[in-house]
């Protein structure tokens, strides 16, 4: 009965995973879930700071990020002013060495202040 419940369990999630199909990156054989998993929120907050130092339990964090990976997400999106640089290594203790076919993608030319402010970035 246990078998049958997991078959079932595991069929319907990818079912789940199927209704938001996938994308290939224009130009590239590079395809990826359009399900993903946005690292923003791993990352704390220190008084009025978000997005600030690490989470409160760093432990859980670790399991969701494993979770996502687990349930089919392919790719995960970060930045290394998240926290800053908390959400990256995170997701480094988590998930390395990192399973194939697992796609990090990331944001440059943010900045971070040491009020936790997002000042426009320079050109």
């Amino acid at each position: 009965m246990t078998d049958e419940l997991n078959q079932q369990s595991d069929k319907q999630s990818n079912q789940q995973l199927n209704l938001g199909g996938t994308f290939t990156f224009p130009g590239t054989s590079l395809t990826v879930n359009r399900l993903g998993y946005g690292a923003m929120q791993l990352a704390g907050r220190e008084g009025k700071k978000v997005v600030w130092g690490p989470p409160k339990d760093v432990p859980a964090a670790i399991a969701v990020l494993r979770e996502v990976v687990a349930s089919g997400v392919n790719h995960i999106d970060t930045s290394d002013f998240y926290g800053p640089h908390v959400t990256n290594q995170i997701i480094k203790q988590a998930l390395h060495p990192y399973p194939d076919g697992l796609v990090i993608v990331t944001k440059v030319g943010a900045r971070r202040d040491s009020d936790g402010s997002w000042p426009h970035a320079r050109s």
